[in-house]
């Protein structure tokens, strides 16, 4: 595969991935339990928003990270294009609200009976979300899967705010775009072979936490 580092790109791939997706999980998984859950004026037009958002292309994402974080952008001093940070902010952006939309109907599946009798047996606000989210943990854990699958295969965003620059910002699936581009179509295959490997595997695993959950 000529001078390409795989293991390099490979860790930056799950790197930058895995931190999006655990940065949005720790946000999207109680703002979506909670926008179920809670009924105030314009709660609605919030749930229509995040479920509109699922058809945000990724390269709008890209171009709003873009110049939010180029030098003549409002976080242009952070000096965060082309690094590994704007693309793990880039990718946190892209699947927020898939993470917190499929958490929001997740937890709406979960019976009203059992919202009621919890609630009789005293618990506080955050000892219902606590506990209805327990209920809808098999839902919510498809949603965190869905934003992993997302983010690893993300290629649009990643590309325009990271650059694609060999040993920095280069992912598998920007390594897969230029090596297409460069006609070299057997590092191509081989690059989404290994794509498809890390995603079995960490679904695989967050399966086995789901079933011994």
């Amino acid at each position: 595969m000529g001078g390409l580092d795989i293991a390099q790109v490979v860790a930056l791939s799950l790197y930058v991935s895995i931190t999006a997706t655990v940065l949005t999980s720790l946000v999207g998984l109680p703002l979506g339990a909670f926008l179920a859950l809670k009924r105030f004026r314009g709660s609605w037009l919030m749930r229509t928003g995040v479920y509109t958002l699922f058809a945000l292309p990724s390269v709008v994402v890209g171009l709003v990270i873009y110049t939010t974080l180029s030098h003549s952008g409002p976080l242009g001093f952070l000096d965060w294009l082309w690094t590994p940070i704007g693309m793990v902010l880039a990718e946190s952006v892209l699947i927020f609200p898939l993470v917190t939309g499929l958490t929001m109907s997740a937890v709406s599946d979960v019976d009203e009976s059992v919202r009621l009798t919890i609630r009789t047996l005293g618990a506080s606000n955050r000892q219902l979300m606590m506990r209805v989210m327990h209920e809808a943990r098999f839902g919510i854990f498809g949603a965190v899967m869905v934003g992993f699958g997302r983010a690893i295969s993300e290629v649009g965003a990643v590309w325009m705010v990271g650059g694609n620059i060999e040993g920095s910002t280069q992912v598998i699936t920007t390594a897969i775009m230029q090596h297409t581009q460069m006609g070299d179509f057997g590092t191509s295959f081989a690059l989404a072979g290994i794509l498809l490997i890390i995603a079995f595997i960490v679904f695989f695993v967050i399966r086995e936490i789901q079933e011994r959950g």
